[in-house]
C-alpha cells in the first residue's frame, strides 16, 4: 500500500515552481503527444500511399497484361472466324449438293458432321512432341468433371446435326440458312440466363430484328418447297431446323460458361475433340441401328448419279468442312463471348443464302429480299454497338495522363482518409 502510494501522480513530492510544474505537466507532454500522432500519422499515410499506389501499379501492370494478351490473340481469332466462315458456308453448300445429286439417308449426313474429329489431333500433339513449342502435355488438367461435360455436350451435337441434316434435306439452302439464324433469338435469353449476358440496345435490336425476319420467312416460304416433297415432309424439315437453332443456341452459352474455367486454347480443341467422338458415337449407334452403313455403300455405288469417287469426295469434304465450322465457332466462344459467336455466324446466313441462289438457284422472291435485309440490318445495328463501345474505351484510355493521375491521387487521398479515420 505504501508504494501504491508513493508511486501515485497525486501524492508524488511536488516541486517548488507551480509555474514550471504547470509548463512541464501540461504543456510539455501535448507538445510530444502532437508531435508523436503527427509522426505516426504521417507513418500511416505513407504506408498507406505506398500501399495504394503498389496496388494502383498492379492493376495499371494487370491492365496492360491484359491489353497484350488482346492483341497477341487477334490473330488467333481472325484464323478462327475464317476456319468459321470457310467451314460453315462450304459445309452447308456440300451438303446440299449431297442430297441434291440423289444421297437421302439422314445419318449419313450426320455422321460426317462429327466423324472429322481425328483431325484435330495433329493440332494437339505436334506442338508438344514435334514441334516443342509448349511445355503443357496434351490432356493435362483435364479433369473429370470436363470430361463428362464434353460427353454430355457432343451428345447434344450429336442430337443438334441429326435435326440439321433433317432440316437440310427436307428445305432449300436459302430457307434453311435463314430459319437458323433464330437461334440468335434464343442465343440471346440463355445468355442472360447462364453466363449473365448484359443487354444492350444493340444486342437487343439485333435479336428483334432476326425475329421479325424468321417470323416474315415462316408466313412466305411455303411456296419454294421443293417439287415431290409433301407437306408433312416440308414441316418436319421446317420445325427441325428451329429444333437445331435452339440446341446450338443452348451449346453456345454453356460452352461459355465451361471455357471460363478453361485456361489456355489447346484445352479447347482437346474439349473440342472429346466433344466431336461423343457425337460420332451418337451418329455411329444410329448408323448401325438404321442401316446407314449400308445405305452408304448402295448410294455410293448405284444411287449417286454423280459416280462413286465424287459421292466419296463429296463426303470427306464433308467431314473436313464441318470440322472447320466447328472449331471456328468453339474457338469464337473462347476468345470472345457466346452472343457474338452466335452474331458472326448469323452474318454468314446473308453469305449462305447467297450461295444456295446462286450455285442452286433456289429461288429468291420478295419475302425472302426482306429478311435478309432484316437479318443484314440486325447484324450491322449490333456491330455498330460494338464499334461504339470499343470507342468509348479507347477515348477513356487515350485520356490517360493527368486527369487519370489526378483521380488516381484522389482516390489515394480518399482511400488514406479513409485509414486514418479507421486508426482513430
Amino acid at each position: 500500500m505504501e508504494s501504491l502510494v508513493q508511486s501515485s501522480p497525486q501524492n508524488s513530492p511536488k516541486p517548488h515552481n507551480h509555474q514550471n510544474h504547470h509548463h512541464q505537466d501540461h504543456d510539455c507532454p501535448t507538445l510530444t503527444t502532437t508531435t508523436t500522432n503527427h509522426h505516426l500519422e504521417q507513418t500511416r499515410t505513407n504506408s498507406s500511399t505506398l500501399f495504394i499506389n503498389k496496388t494502383t501499379a498492379t492493376q495499371l501492370s494487370n491492365k496492360g497484361s491484359m491489353i497484350k494478351r488482346n492483341k497477341r490473340s487477334m490473330p488467333l481469332l481472325v484464323i478462327n472466324y475464317l476456319c468459321l466462315f470457310i467451314g460453315s458456308v462450304s459445309s452447308s453448300l456440300l451438303s446440299k449438293y449431297y442430297f441434291i445429286h440423289k444421297g437421302s439417308s439422314i445419318w449419313v449426313s450426320t455422321w460426317v458432321q462429327c466423324s472429322g474429329f481425328p483431325l484435330l489431333l495433329p493440332f494437339i500433339f505436334i506442338p508438344y512432341h514435334l514441334l516443342h513449342c509448349t511445355q503443357r502435355i496434351p490432356f493435362s488438367h483435364f479433369t473429370p468433371k470436363i470430361l463428362v461435360l464434353s460427353v454430355l455436350i457432343g451428345l447434344m451435337l450429336g442430337l443438334n446435326n441429326l435435326l440439321f441434316s433433317w432440316g437440310n434435306s427436307y428445305l432449300p439452302v436459302s430457307t434453311s440458312s435463314l430459319l437458323l439464324s433464330s437461334q440468335l433469338v434464343f442465343n440471346l435469353i440463355l445468355s442472360v440466363i447462364i453466363v449473365k449476358q448484359k443487354v444492350t440496345f444493340s444486342n437487343l435490336n439485333c435479336v428483334i430484328l432476326l425475329t421479325v425476319s424468321s417470323v416474315l420467312l415462316a408466313l412466305g416460304s411455303h411456296h419454294d418447297k421443293p417439287h415431290g416433297l409433301t407437306r408433312s415432309k416440308y414441316f418436319l424439315g421446317f420445325f427441325s431446323t428451329i429444333g437445331a437453332g435452339l440446341l446450338f443456341a443452348l451449346y453456345l452459352p454453356v460452352m461459355e460458361k465451361i471455357y471460363s474455367k478453361v485456361y489456355c486454347y489447346a484445352m479447347v480443341i482437346e474439349m473440342q475433340l472429346v466433344m466431336e467422338a461423343a457425337a460420332t458415337v451418337f451418329a455411329t449407334v444410329g448408323m448401325a441401328l438404321n442401316g446407314g452403313f449400308r445405305e452408304m455403300k448402295a448410294e455410293s455405288e448405284r444411287v449417286y448419279d454423280k459416280g462413286e469417287n465424287v459421292y466419296w469426295v463429296t463426303l470427306w469434304c464433308n467431314v473436313v468442312t464441318w470440322q472447320l465450322c466447328f472449331m471456328g465457332t468453339a474457338g469464337m466462344v473462347f476468345l470472345t463471348s457466346s452472343l457474338t459467336g452466335g452474331i458472326c455466324m448469323t452474318a454468314l446466313m446473308g453469305m449462305n443464302v447467297l450461295g444456295g441462289v446462286l450455285v442452286y438457284g433456289d429461288s429468291f422472291g420478295g419475302v425472302k429480299a426482306v429478311s435478309t435485309l432484316l437479318c443484314g440490318w440486325g447484324f450491322c445495328s449490333y456491330v455498330y454497338g460494338l464499334y461504339m463501345k470499343a470507342r468509348d474505351i479507347g477515348e477513356e484510355d487515350g485520356g490517360e495522363g493527368d486527369g487519370d493521375k489526378e483521380g488516381t491521387h484522389q482516390e489515394i487521398g480518399m482511400d488514406v482518409h479513409k485509414l486514418n479515420d479507421s486508426s482513430v
